[in-house]
């Protein structure tokens, strides 16, 4: 059969939405406190096996603490000599209070055009893209020129310890011969005169959760405390929040400003030589608050502990900073930042490694032509994600990651301001369009 006459007739595109529905039903809420959490995860990733398996699929399905599921298949490709694509999203999404948001948030509500819930863009709809096109491929006996391997998993949103990483430490036979990957927060659309620009991430921010600690001397709330570990930690918080990292130039960011600058007429170089680059990315309307988080390090409190008593003055008191930094800066802003707190405090980092990959290449060149093919308007541009993805994970393993879940949105859709937002929300015609990509991009790379 060939593989490339069936784009025109895909069954992927006809199930996405409902797909991406019942994947936001499934309540696979990470709150972060292995107390809380629950099995859905679970949940989510053996229905995930399920739809696989019924496609004809063999599945290997691990939790790796009970109620972290993780689900991984593999296609094989027409060569196997060749090194496999890694199609990868997480199943677990953050908290929602419902009574915050226009529907349920765990309804998956197809209403209006949009599917709606808490997950619908961080990152079920590339789960029900990738597992739509799965599916379609494997009923339809296709053969992509490469294995692919579609791998779905816990624990992303509190930095993939259950998922991602326990997957590239305990099993990394599953991902025998993968060189590239994909992944989410990337391939989405902007406005720009004349079509739309399409960012992939070719970078991200690294992690770098950073706990606080100052110590004191515990003593009643009533006398004077000249040894006090709250004031100790309040003022090294106080240093760090509001201190202004200086800008950093990077490969991918000049790469986007140049090539946005080419789209939209706006002079990022010669903002850039007034001293006023960050006003120029302004201009971008509200991707701008994403660019600007890659120009520079940030350091953000978000997270206080101490004492259990009114009139007890405690002698531990912490801080968690959620800190995101540039590649090539990791190991030169931890020690900026033990200079900004002091002596006072200590400093435990949570971290993961920045990412950068060359956006040029076979790989690159194929993501390009396949948001081309179904948009001949488009302008494929590297950009850097402010946030993370499991693919710094999997980087250990020697995978190269791109941000790739490709949605053509309309142009009155705050797209960036949804993730971890109220009314999450995802056009189902963005879904169709999703799957038609990636569908080009499987059988052509």
């Amino acid at each position: 059969m060939n593989p490339r006459a069936q784009l025109s007739e895909s069954d992927a595109e006809r199930e996405v939405a409902q797909l991406c529905s019942e994947l936001i039903r499934i309540p696979s809420v990470n709150t972060g406190d292995p107390e809380t959490i629950g099995d859905g995860e679970a949940q989510a990733a053996k229905y995930l096996q399920h739809k696989l398996e019924e496609a004809g699929y063999q599945c290997r399905y691990v939790e790796s603490v009970p109620g972290r599921g993780n689900v991984v298949a593999r296609l094989a490709g027409a060569d196997p000599e060749r090194g496999a694509l890694l199609v990868h999203g997480h199943v677990d999404v953050v908290p929602a209070d419902p009574a915050e948001w226009t529907v349920d948030p765990f309804s998956g509500a197809i209403q209006d055009g949009y599917v709606w819930g808490r997950g619908a863009v961080d990152m079920k709809d590339m789960v029900a893209m990738s597992l739509a096109v799965a599916r379609n491929f494997k009923r339809r006996n296709v053969v992509p020129p490469r294995d692919i391997i579609f791998c779905f998993m816990a624990d992303e949103e509190a930095g993939g310890v259950y998922g991602a990483q326990y997957l590239v430490e305990h099993h990394p036979d599953w991902f025998a011969g993968a060189t590239e990957a994909i992944s989410e927060v990337g391939g989405f659309s902007i406005e720009v005169p004349d079509g739309r620009a399409y960012l992939v991430a070719a970078a991200e921010k690294g992690l770098a959760w950073a706990t606080l600690t100052a110590t004191g001397r515990a003593g009643h709330g009533s006398m004077v405390a000249t040894d006090n570990a709250v004031t100790k930690l309040a003022a090294a918080v106080q240093r760090l929040g509001t201190h202004e990292f200086p800008i950093v130039r990077t490969a991918t960011v000049d790469a986007f400003l140049t090539g946005i600058g080419e789209l939209t007429g706006i002079d990022f170089a010669a903002a850039a030589d007034d001293g006023d680059l960050e006003g120029a990315v302004g201009k971008l309307g509200p991707i701008a608050k994403i660019v600007a988080a890659t120009l520079r390090n940030t350091a953000n409190p978000t997270m206080l502990n101490a004492g259990y008593k009114a009139n007890v003055i405690p002698s531990t008191a912490t801080a968690t900073v959620d800190c995101r930094v540039l590649p090539g800066q990791l190991e030169q802003f931890k020690a900026e930042v033990g200079e900004i707190v002091g002596d006072d405090v200590t400093v435990e980092w949570f971290d993961l490694t920045p990412l950068e990959y060359p956006f040029d290449g076979p790989f690159v060149d194929a993501m390009k032509a396949a948001v081309r093919a179904e948009d001949p308007d488009g302008h494929p541009l590297p950009y850097m994600l402010s946030g993370g993805t499991d693919n710094k994970s999997f980087s250990k393993l020697g995978i190269a990651g791109y941000g790739f879940s490709p949605l053509r949105l309309p142009p009155d859709l705050d797209f960036s301001s949804l993730f971890h937002g109220v009314d999450e929300r995802v056009p189902v015609d963005a879904l169709q369009f999703g799957c038609r990509v990636l569908q080009r991009l499987l059988l052509s790379s």
